[in-house]
């Protein structure tokens, strides 16, 4: 009989036991802290999980007093929970921080529940503590994203896949006149002008297949019917399993950026015209020069048959000197406006190179006895493909550059030389130099150094022409040079071109 009434009782305390254990290994084995504390808050339990978030193992836990990881300035957030629990209330979600071994804080949510004993009193709190950090930094990265997107200038808009409007920032109301409660779950052709409708299907399509469109340049409706040029970057908006559910549109008015790209259109048609203009006066003008210089040669021959006195006949030759250098001047502007044009003839022979350079040594040898030119060179023949008078041309601007820009000298240097594919010439001087900082500009038309030798006259296009010249062979041209020392200007052009030369109309 007694085994019988003592059945049930052996039942029940198995049962209990069997429910004791689950909730152990349940507490035990939970990813959130679960710690228990009497109502004067000292630690009475403290599972796995409290030792991973705040560092302290169970023996360093049971027995001390809560306010173990409490902050300082948090404690009075104790005294409000255990007034909550000794009332019988639970406190639920309540969101604070703590602080683990280490120091550092932890966010957590906190759910505190009354303890209470066989005769229903309450006897303590048990607490259940989650790790909220990864949530608060998501919390703070949204709220950044979404202050960005209120204060951006660009108009940012997501949409779905079948172009509902979902979001609608600052911007876009300030651009299409629509407030947001006006656009939200509309479709996105509320802005789409009628005969741009296609767009849509192509951005959908794209958007669809997770790719990307950016500075697609198009047109939008504003709500007041006018049109705004824009430039759209369009994403994918991809849910937590990878999925496309929508798109994300940042538009930029780029009526701004259309108005100085016409007005830069129209002051470059401006330039143009006026560079047209120069051109044709320069081209002009020279031809006018031609004939008064023709003129005035004609009659200094005439003068010279006429002047015998040896005073007279210096003169008449100081003369003749001063009206070929400005025949050579008009001539070099006449070249200048005829490579504007287009018109700069060009003819192509054979001719031998080591030939033009001794015709024009010989040449300035004679008007210019103070000077050394002494060439460097073992070729005595090189036969290229070009125009030889225009070539002897650049030389002659070479060599007279050397003699003009090194006063007080009275030497120039020549090299000449090739290899399996280029002829090069070297013309060194040993005068003032040039500046670093004005190399680039060395062979810009009507660019002069006036720093280096203010006296000396010229035009500041010999340079320009010769790179011209020297470009239109298929060649290269360029100078070295250091300030006190001189400079070697050289060039080179091709012994066998790949293309052929290069005539203008």
């Amino acid at each position: 009989m007694n085994k019988t009434e003592n059945y049930p009782v052996a039942t029940a305390n198995l049962l209990i036991a069997q429910k004791n254990a689950i909730l152990a290994s349940i507490i035990a084995n939970s990813d959130d802290t679960i710690i228990s504390k009497t109502l004067n808050g000292i630690i009475t339990s403290w599972n796995p999980a409290a030792e991973r978030m705040f560092g302290y193992c169970e023996a360093e836990a049971l027995g001390r007093h809560i306010s173990l990881i409490i902050p300082e300035e948090r404690l009075d957030e104790e005294v409000f929970i255990i007034s909550q629990i000794r009332q019988g209330k639970k406190v639920d979600h309540f969101e604070t921080v703590r602080k683990a071994k280490d120091g550092r804080l932890v966010p957590i949510s906190l759910s505190v529940s009354p303890i209470t004993n066989r005769d229903g009193i309450i006897v303590g709190a048990s607490k259940i503590a989650r790790d909220i950090s990864e949530r608060k930094r998501a919390d703070e990265k949204q709220a950044v994203l979404a202050a960005i997107v209120a204060t951006s200038d660009d108009a940012i808009i997501s949409k779905t896949l079948k172009g509902i409007i979902t979001s609608w920032n600052k911007a876009a109301t300030q651009m299409f006149g629509y407030t947001e409660a006006e656009a939200l779950g509309r479709h996105i052709s509320l802005i789409i002008p009628h005969d741009r409708l296609p767009e849509e299907d192509h951005i959908i399509s794209a958007i669809v297949k997770g790719n990307k469109i950016n500075h697609f340049h198009t047109f939008r409706q504003a709500k007041d019917g006018h049109l705004v040029p824009l430039s759209l970057s369009i994403s994918p908006i991809i849910d937590t399993e990878g999925k496309v559910v929508g798109a994300s549109k940042i538009a930029r008015d780029i009526s701004e950026q259309q108005l100085l790209q016409a007005e830069k259109a129209r002051l470059y048609e401006q330039v143009r015209i006026l560079n047209d203009k120069k051109d044709e006066f320069i081209g002009l003008a020279s031809h006018e020069l031609r004939t008064p210089l023709t003129s005035i040669s004609g009659y200094l021959q005439i003068l010279g048959r006429m002047i015998s006195n040896e005073k007279g006949q210096q003169f008449l030759a100081k003369t003749r000197l001063q009206v070929k250098k400005l025949g050579a001047l008009v001539d070099d502007l006449l070249d200048v406006s005829k490579i504007e044009a287009g018109k700069l003839p060009l003819s192509t022979e054979a001719f031998d190179i080591r030939k033009v350079v001794d015709d024009t040594l010989e040449l300035l040898s004679y008007s210019n006895t103070q000077f050394k030119f002494t060439l460097h060179t073992t070729i005595s023949e090189l036969i290229i493909s070009g125009d030889s008078h225009r070539i002897e041309q650049v030389i002659i601007n070479l060599l007279s550059n050397a003699i003009r820009y090194a006063p007080g000298t009275d030497r120039v240097e020549l090299f000449l030389a090739h290899d399996a594919e280029n002829m090069t010439i070297g013309i060194k001087d040993f005068g003032v130099g040039i500046a670093a900082d004005k190399l680039k500009d060395i062979f810009s038309r009507f660019y002069r150094i006036d720093d280096v030798n203010p006296v000396t006259s010229g035009l500041g296009i010999g340079l320009y022409l010769s790179h011209e010249i020297i470009s239109r062979h298929g060649g290269k041209i360029w100078v070295e040079s250091e300030l006190g020392k001189g400079s070697t200007f050289w060039f080179s052009l091709p012994l066998h071109p790949a293309h052929p030369l290069q005539i203008s109309n």
